[in-house]
């Protein structure tokens, strides 16, 4: 299949107007393909040849201005349009397209629970293709008409109100002018919730067998989309630009969510079967908001080419998290008010952002806005959505709000939705409508945080003396930074807690050091409050307060910085792994911020105890897990803290050495003084029993007879890939190398059992294996399958030089789809990175 240029879309916009779209799908066809019917009305400029995009199963026919052109002159997904005169057309093609198991182009989902069938669009970059023939380029918005034949116990959805014309049809509201990517339908026999919002139609929708679980959920989700809904409207002066809200949450996602105008479409998992903590409840209460956010930007105006995804990803980022803090989450049906305020920056600080520091120190970093010529064609541009686009920006927009100041920050980006609302605009067209609300540069700013890449490090020179303290801070990088710098002092009756004596506020690079009165703070905390994007180093002596009273810093971002720092300075071999374990052992016990908690377990689980560290140091590592873990049990007995409860017994089971107390739990249905084991708990308990041989394959079947949902079977698919047996081994490699009939989820859920840092000699063989297994893979697959065997199926655990030669040699040697070269870059890039730290350590 070809991949549209730059270049190409460039001409095509140039020489094409499109009008409309009327499409017509069929979803009663049979369980492989729907028809799909589509007639496009477009201008041409001039005479001239273009071409239209689709990737059909069967293509039936094809009609240009009534004149019928031949089906095979498809090349490709291409098909050409030649001889075009100046003026209107009309193109219309009918074909067969094919239902997809990979979460791409119309995803079809059986609930193995219940056997209801359900039917989604992801159209994301060029798959529309897959679903109806377009102009898929992003320039070329259009109106779309959509009507949809579907079994007649059905909902049908889609970006405009629907409406059930008869029995099995249903006609969708016509969309303003929107982008191909953007054209949303879902169709099953939907459970929906429905309300009504500033004279719109809001809905949320599940399938059925989750019904229980968005019941229960219903009113905190509506209270988020209401509460952020109108705070938009306060910020924005272009009000929301479609006709409804429909919110989907369906199933075998690839992304978390996807910003379809008036039918957004989330992952299921956001539908919670089983127990969660706040910390995740924000999560998706922050998801809501980002996609929200997008409805302005991204779909209200659109970027011409992809090199400006930042403009979609970043702002919406940034908005989700700032506008989640702003707006109250009052509770309803009884339930006390929730407002998470300053904790959703917590979140992003210590949960979000590294995502994009660590992309950042890769090879394969680029700008938050790409130079056009590195983005040569959409293949090219599906690398980047990552965390430089979306961590990244975020932050660099958020320190560009820190110096610019939100009026002005806000005024620039009302202009913006102005000028070019229902069209597209480049990063030039949204830095021009900032300049018209201040008088900075911002030009000049652009230049030094968008168009450049890596992580600036500031680092403090600290002198003193008991009248005066200077400051200094060393910059290793380029950009302007406006921070704040928190002085604290130990509390001399409690030498566990600081207090914060100063807050200076810096702009970076200093012209000269900055002098205090007052004795040296014990501790010195630069980008406190977490305002710009930079790796910060503590000196000796704050170094030394915080490993004594780290816990006792008043405010939880400060915390989270600090933990950030350390993170950062293992990364780089400046502090040993142990040392980063040691301090979590001393403070997570009195931590109080279950995001601060989360995030330090989860880097000090996944990357220090599983890569970081020797095979031989491993299990003092996890025994220290499991003593942090277990002194969280204790001190929430009284029940009082049920997130920060759940959140250790988690980690308690993932560390788990020895299967005795596990399998007590499984017996008894329940961890001694709660919290029950429900599903996620139960099938978490049975993969690290699989991982630890202590269970055995008619178990993990029996459990799958009391919980057959799809979740259940990815459970059990991930606890037979995870038994240390030959022949589990094989048959879990067999399924998702040489088999293509896995869906995303299966494949990702076997994925992730086969490697376990404990069965590394097991599986040793396999590692050589991986590497052509996965390039053939992603070769029949495709991009999402690709993204997946590079995320998941990727040998994690075999941390050594030969592991890390058989990769190069594979990137160096083997023609591979973009979408994998990406991918195995980067984890070999962590690779070296975590043969670097066992080095230094």
């Amino acid at each position: 299949m070809s991949v549209l240029t730059r270049d190409e879309a460039q001409t095509r916009a140039q020489f094409l107007d499109v009008h409309r779209y009327t499409i017509a799908l069929d979803l009663t066809t049979g369980e492989d393909t729907f028809d799909s019917r589509t007639v496009i009305k477009f201008t041409a400029q001039a005479a001239g040849d273009t071409f239209v995009e689709l990737k059909p199963a069967t293509l039936r026919s094809v009609t240009l201005d009534g004149r019928p052109l031949d089906p095979a002159a498809l090349a490709g997904n291409r098909l050409p349009l030649t001889g075009l005169t100046a003026g209107e057309h009309e193109l219309r093609v009918d074909a067969a397209m094919r239902y997809s198991r990979t979460g791409e182009g119309m995803h079809r989902f059986t609930d193995p629970a219940d056997g209801e069938t359900y039917v989604y669009t992801q159209l994301f970059m060029d798959d529309v293709q897959r679903v109806f023939a377009a102009f898929d380029q992003p320039d070329l918005k259009a109106v779309f008409e959509l009507t949809v034949t579907a079994p007649e116990q059905w909902t049908v959805l889609g970006n405009g109100v629907a409406t059930r014309t008869e029995g099995r049809h249903w006609t969708l509201a016509a969309t303003p002018l929107i982008s191909t990517y953007l054209v949303a339908v879902a169709a099953g026999p939907w459970h929906s919730v429905r309300t009504e919002h500033a004279g719109l139609p809001f809905g949320i929708h599940c399938r059925r067998s989750l019904a229980p679980y968005l019941d229960a959920d219903a009113d905190e989700i509506f209270d988020i989309t209401r509460a952020c809904y109108d705070r938009y409207h306060e910020k924005f002066t272009e009000p929301y630009p479609f006709d409804s809200y429909d919110q989907a949450f369906v199933p075998e996602f690839n992304a978390g969510a996807m910003e379809n105008p008036g039918l957004v479409t989330f992952r299921d998992e956001f539908v919670y079967r089983s127990a969660v903590t706040d910390t995740e409840r924000q999560t998706r209460a922050m998801v809501i908001a980002h996609e929200m956010a997008h409805m302005w930007f991204g779909d209200l105006v659109t970027l011409a080419w992809w090199d400006d995804i930042w403009l979609n990803e970043s702002f919406a980022e940034y908005m989700g998290y700032q506008t989640l803090t702003e707006a109250t989450l009052g509770g309803s049906g009884g339930n006390p008010p929730r407002k998470w305020g300053s904790d959703t920056w917590v979140d992003f600080a210590i949960g979000r952002k590294s995502w994009g520091y660590d992309a950042d120190q890769r090879p394969s970093t680029h700008p938050v806005a790409p130079d056009p010529d590195a983005v040569p064609d959409t293949a090219s541009a599906l690398l980047n959505f990552d965390g430089i686009s979306y961590a990244k920006g975020a932050s660099a927009l958020r320190q560009l709000v820190a110096w610019l100041g939100e009026k002005d920050f806000l005024a620039g980006i009302n202009t913006h939705f102005a000028r070019h609302k229902f069209a597209n605009a480049t990063l030039a067209d949204f830095i021009d409508s900032l300049a018209q609300a201040t008088d900075r540069d911002v030009h000049a700013w652009a230049g030094q945080w968008l168009r450049t890449t890596g992580v600036d490090t500031l680092t403090p020179r600290i002198s003193g003396t008991d009248t005066g303290w200077t400051l200094d801070v060393v910059r290793d990088g380029s950009r302007p930074h406006r921070v704040t710098v928190g002085a604290y002092d130990l509390d001399r009756a409690d030498p566990a807690r600081l207090t914060r004596r100063d807050l200076l506020a810096l702009d970076l690079p200093l012209t000269e050091p900055v002098t205090a009165a007052g004795h040296r703070p014990d501790l010195v905390v630069l980008n406190d409050g977490d305002l710009t994007y930079a790796k910060v180093r503590l000196d000796a002596a704050s170094w030394d307060t915080a490993l004594r009273a780290l816990s006792g810093v008043p405010d939880p971002l400060t915390r989270a910085v600090i933990w950030n720092a350390a993170r950062d300075m293992v990364r780089d071999g400046e502090l040993a792994p142990t040392a980063y374990l040691d301090a979590a052992r001393v403070h997570l016990p009195r931590e109080t911020d279950l995001a601060v908690v989360q995030g330090v377990l989860d880097f000090a689980a996944l990357q220090i105890t599983d890569r970081y560290l020797s095979d031989t140091d491993r299990p003092a590592a996890l025994a220290t897990l499991t003593a942090i873990s277990r002194d969280l049990i204790r001190r929430t007995e009284d029940g009082e803290d049920p997130g920060l409860r759940l959140t250790a017994v988690r980690h308690f089971i993932d560390a788990a050495g020895q299967p005795g107390a596990l399998q007590e739990w499984l017996e008894s249905g329940s961890v001694p003084g709660g919290p029950e084991l429900d599903p996620e708990l139960r099938w978490r308990v049975l993969t690290r029993l699989a991982v630890l041989g202590a269970v055995d394959p008619d178990v993990i079947d029996a459990e799958l007879e009391r919980d057959p949902s799809a979740t259940g079977q990815e459970g059990a698919a991930r606890c037979h890939a995870a038994l240390p047996d030959p022949e589990a081994k094989a048959r879990a490699w067999a399924g998702l190398f040489e088999t293509d009939d896995l869906s995303n989820y299966l494949f990702t859920a076997i994925a992730k059992g086969f490697w376990q840092p404990e069965q590394a000699a097991l599986v040793r063989e396999y590692v050589p294996r991986y590497y052509a297994d996965a390039v053939a893979l992603a070769d029949r697959r495709g991009p999402a399958i690709a993204d997946a065997a590079g995320r998941h199926a990727f040998p994690l655990y075999a941390v050594d030089e030969e592991s890390l030669r058989l990769g190069r040699k594979c990137l160096d040697s083997a023609e591979m789809i973009p979408a994998l070269r990406r991918k195995l870059a980067d984890q070999l890039d962590d690779l070296h990175r975590a043969l670097r730290v066992r080095t230094a350590s």
